[in-house]
C-alpha cells in the first residue's frame, strides 16, 4: 500500500514538529500551554497546524488508493503534500512569510486533487 511511504513520511514531520515544542518547553521552562514565550507560541503553531492538514489528507489518500487509482498518481499527490508540509514547518519556524504560502499552496493542491480525484475514483455503481 503506497500511502503507507507517505503516513510513515508524514508522521516523521508530526515528530519532527512535536521535537520542537519540546525543545522550546524544555529552553523556556514551560510546562503548559505556551507561557507567553513567542518562540514557543511559534513551534505550537507549526506544530498544530500539520496536525490540522496531515490526519484528513493521509485519509483521502487511502481511500484513492483503495478505489484504484494509479499508483503515480498517489506518489505525486504524496511528494507534494509531503514536501508542502516540510516547507510549510520550516517556514513557520524560521518566521517565513514566503515559504509559508509556498507550503500550503502545495498543501491546498494536494488535498484539492485528493478531494477530485476521489470523486472521480468513487465506485458509484456500489453506492446502492
Amino acid at each position: 500500500m503506497v500511502t503507507a511511504l507517505y503516513a510513515s513520511l508524514l508522521t516523521l514531520v508530526m515528530l519532527w514538529l512535536s521535537i520542537e515544542v519540546i525543545k522550546q518547553r524544555r529552553n523556556n521552562q514551560v510546562a503548559y500551554a505556551d507561557g507567553g514565550v513567542e518562540s514557543l507560541q511559534v513551534a505550537r503553531s507549526a506544530q498544530s497546524n500539520a496536525m490540522d492538514y496531515i490526519p484528513i489528507t493521509v485519509i483521502l489518500m487511502a481511500l484513492l488508493e483503495f478505489n484504484g487509482a494509479n499508483v503515480w498518481l498517489i506518489h505525486v499527490i504524496g511528494i507534494a503534500f509531503v514536501a508542502g508540509r516540510i516547507i510549510h514547518g520550516k517556514s513557520i519556524l524560521a518566521r517565513s512569510l514566503k515559504g509559508r504560502k509556498q507550503g500550503m499552496y502545495l498543501t491546498f493542491a494536494s488535498m484539492v486533487s485528493l478531494v477530485v480525484l476521489n470523486l472521480i475514483y468513487l465506485p458509484f455503481d456500489k453506492l446502492m
